[in-house]
């Protein structure tokens, strides 16, 4: 009999095999063989893991789950006594893993349907992959070794504890060179105005492209208020101008009246319409990228949770337990007293701010000089970095906080991770301009701190994300990874593991609500607020593709359908803008000159301005009505892939009841 032929692993340019060594371990359907075979995960384990151990991994890792393996392709790397593992996996195993994670694929109709691996056939792209989906469900897998490798890690689940016991070092998600040029070229190289965002899908996963994609979205719908904001500005200067020409006027007296109005009502309204139309668009893209009908799935242990061994009720298993009780102490104990001791150092920063102000505003009226009145922004400035490396602080605390509370599942320890960072970053960068509007009612200066907020954040931004990890890499990072065609591909794929870890979304989202929260709270007596952050995230979006292709590994997400709790917090700030607005309303001269005038007291004024909320408000709740959360279409699509899900259960379920009818019938006849 003629012995199959198994792939060998392939270089990144030429997509051909190694000349020398073992090759990748053996497929279990013939469905799967193929001469290529790409690289998708690299496993690096510790020096002192002996070749008979790496030899008994890699059995492992290729072995069906069924006999208990991994059910994945292992390749043990030019040198069979190395320290990597490359890793990928088989196409039914894929495919079965879309069906897993309820993704649609574009069947032969030309709907998308809930992928099924029995129908595979009748689905147009059914051999083809997201390769972010194979690199993420290859690393899961890698991490859940442990179901392999009881007497290893003492069935701790875990990469760590893997780690920890001297096994696996590492995982490392490989790129494709050449789909990565493809992609870069198209994404920040040239000079288009649009973003591949079904090929960011495709390649690094459906989180990545919606990051992306709401980016796009904002920075596109910043154009209406950017052109607002410039036209009110002129006119104000215009106003300024023919008044100055024929009496004093202050300058400081704030906007005028109608330019203050239009932008507090533009602004309410702006935002509601805005986070409306986004959920239309985010819910159209995830029926594009097969994410609609994600399944929900009983969630696994996390790699960082610990506890004592036991038996999980759901499950049957043996895994580590930890009581919720428990969980609750240390969040009663340790995690709310120190977050309110970060807020409490905001608190004092603000302090610190006022006393600074009053200070220069001391030295300025008393030496009244240019040297002075430069010094009138320095207190604004120091205030600016104090709060934003605070905030670089708390984000590493708070993730240490959220580890120590040792939440079971990684959703679970997403939310607190995000609501510990939310209540801190509303608090640090909102708690000044909120003082200074509402019990300060100090205009000038609301107006000089939202400007200094705007340049200098955004200054500290560019800086710290993009300029400085752009240097290191250029002129410390890259000459180590300097490498030629003629190179060994195990040196290729090792020079992937010298990058670091991307940090994730977290700091970029957080960024654009603060961005948001600048522009539907207080743009009103700063109109260019949207100019600037339209100019800022120009270079945002570039940045960003070019930090997540170059700089740093590739990064690993599940699939997702929408942007999660950051729409709920953007959602959030939205209402709490007609609160603001309607504050910063009352604080125009001209409209309270008016109210005086027509005989108002300050007590009739203050209903008034609650009066005009509530209208606000009810307009905000008549327009997220008026405009549906998703297209027409979408929603039938919705349903229509419910329904097919529900049938082909049925239809499942059918013939498990005639197959077993049948042998029921055939061990009757046979009197067995």
């Amino acid at each position: 009999v003629k012995k199959k032929k198994q792939p060998q692993i392939l270089t990144s340019n030429t997509l051909s095999a190694i000349a020398s060594g073992p090759g990748w371990t053996k497929v279990s359907c013939s469905c799967c063989m193929s001469e290529r075979v790409e690289p998708l995960i690299l496993v690096k384990l510790s020096e002192k893991v002996r070749p008979e151990t790496k030899r008994w991994l890699i059995k492992l890792i290729g072995t069906s789950q069924k006999e208990g393996g991994a059910g994945l392709l292992a390749h043990p790397g030019e040198d069979a006594t190395g320290d990597i593992i490359v890793v990928s996996a088989p196409r039914c195993t894929l495919l079965r893993a879309t069906e897993e994670l309820g993704l649609c694929k574009s069947y032969n109709s030309g709907d998308m349907e809930a992928f099924s691996y029995i129908d595979r056939d009748n689905f147009k792209d059914s051999g083809t992959t997201s390769r972010g989906l194979c690199c993420f469900f290859l690393d899961t897998h890698v991490k859940m070794l442990t179901s392999v490798l009881l007497p290893v890690c003492d069935r701790q689940h875990g990469r760590q504890k893997l780690g920890s016991a001297g096994v696996i070092v590492d995982t490392v998600p490989l790129h494709h060179p050449q789909q990565l040029k493809e992609l870069s070229k198209a994404w920040y190289s040239g000079n288009q105005l649009s973003q591949p965002l079904d090929s960011v899908n495709t390649y690094f996963g459906s989180s990545i492209a919606f990051y992306f994609s709401f980016l796009d979205f904002y920075t596109w719908s910043l154009l209406p208020p950017a052109l607002l904001g410039l036209c009110i500005t002129y006119y104000s200067a215009t106003q300024q101008i023919q008044s100055s020409q024929t009496e004093d006027v202050d300058e400081d007296a704030g906007p005028t009246v109608s330019g203050h109005m239009v932008q507090a009502m533009f602004s309410m309204l702006w935002s509601t319409v805005f986070m409306e139309m986004w959920k239309r668009r985010s819910s159209t893209l995830s029926y594009h990228w097969g994410t609609l009908h994600l399944a929900e799935r009983f969630a696994e242990p996390r790699p960082g949770f610990h506890g004592d061994l036991g038996v999980n009720p759901v499950t049957g298993r043996v895994e580590p337990l930890f009581s919720e009780w428990q969980r609750d102490l240390r969040m009663a104990l340790v995690s709310i007293p120190v977050v309110g001791l970060f807020l409490g150092l905001v608190v004092l920063g603000m302090f610190g701010f006022y006393w600074g102000e009053a200070l220069v505003q001391q030295v300025h009226s008393d030496w009244d000089s240019v040297l002075t009145q430069t010094l009138l922004y320095t207190p604004s400035i120091l205030h600016i970095v104090y709060t934003n490396m605070l905030a670089t602080v708390y984000r590493t605390v708070a993730k240490f906080l959220t580890e120590f509370e040792n939440h079971r599942e990684e959703s679970a320890f997403e939310k607190h991770l995000t609501a510990k960072v939310l209540v801190f970053t509303f608090f640090n960068y909102f708690a000044v301009l909120f003082h200074i509007a509402f019990f300060k009612q100090d205009v000038p200066l609301l107006r000089k701190r939202l400007a200094s907020l705007l340049i200098v954040t955004q200054l500290i931004n560019q800086v710290t994300e993009v300029v400085i990890p752009f240097l290191v890499d250029r002129f410390i990072s890259a000459p180590h990874r300097a490498e030629s065609e003629d190179d060994p591909e195990e040196d290729k794929l090792r020079r992937q593991s010298t990058l670091p870890v991307f940090p994730g979304l977290f700091a970029e989202y957080i960024e654009l609500l603060v961005q948001f929260g600048y522009l539907s709270l207080f743009s009103c007596v700063y109109p260019l607020t949207a100019v600037l952050l339209l100019i800022n995230n120009l270079t945002e979006i570039r940045s960003d593709a070019y930090k997540i292709c170059k700089l740093f590994r590739k990064p690993l997400y599940p699939p997702v359908a929408n942007m999660g709790v950051w729409q709920t917090a953007f959602e959030v700030l939205s209402f709490v803008s007609v609160v603001s607005n309607c504050w910063l309303l009352l604080l125009s001269p001209r409209l309270q000159t008016t109210c005086q005038e027509a005989g108002m007291s300050s007590t009739s004024i203050l209903m008034s301005a609650v009066l005009v909320e509530h209208v606000l408000i009810l307009i905000k709740v008549i327009l997220s009505v008026l405009i549906p959360d998703e297209p027409e279409w979408i929603r039938k699509k919705r349903e229509h892939i419910d329904y097919m899900s529900m049938e082909a259960l049925k239809q499942q379920v059918q013939n498990l009841f005639l197959v077993d009818v049948f042998l029921y019938s055939v061990y009757g006849i046979m009197g067995i």
